[in-house]
């Protein structure tokens, strides 16, 4: 129970930072990467999880990084709507939750192998969730190093209506 408090209270802190960096003048890219980085460096601490000396700083240390979780889930989410033309933000979050359900399938065959492999020894998958936050902010980084709104052109090919045909 502790551990969803957390990280119910995570995703709230992590869409009110970015929120206030924006108020206080940050640009949108600058403030959103800001939360980013945040967030993706509170869930380092977990690859130590399975080196705890107790439950309770396990626990600790599992909340943190699903607190950093939600925070980043916050805004990524919002980073499809700052981003993406209105029209396209549901197709967008809907082809990145798909992506996100088919590779947790192969996720979890890749950990259990990895597991096999190791003897049952966590710090491998502890190590692989510490980073994947860093890594996935270094690839929004290289394919959006300023996030501006995209722009939908349509050139005369695209707007011919159906209309006609009803």
């Amino acid at each position: 129970m502790c551990i969803f408090l957390v990280a119910g209270m995570g995703g709230i802190v992590g869409g009110w930072f970015s929120s206030f960096l924006l108020r206080r003048g940050w640009t949108l890219n600058a403030a959103r990467k800001t939360t980013l980085l945040a967030c993706g460096l509170c869930a380092v601490p977990v690859f130590s999880t399975p080196l705890a000396p107790n439950y309770i700083i396990a626990v600790v240390l599992v909340a943190l990084a699903a607190a950093a979780h939600c925070g980043y889930a916050a805004n990524l989410y919002t980073l499809a709507s700052d981003t993406v033309p209105p029209n396209a933000v549901a197709s967008v979050v809907g082809i990145g939750g798909m992506a996100g359900a088919v590779m947790g399938i192969f996720f979890a065959q890749f950990i259990s192998r990895i597991l096999a492999l190791t003897h049952d020894n966590y710090m491998a998958p502890f190590a692989v969730a510490a980073s994947s936050y860093l890594l996935g902010l270094a690839s929004i980084h290289l394919l959006l190093p300023n996030l501006q709104a995209m722009k939908l052109e349509l050139g005369p090919s695209n707007m011919t209506s159906n209309r006609a045909n009803y």
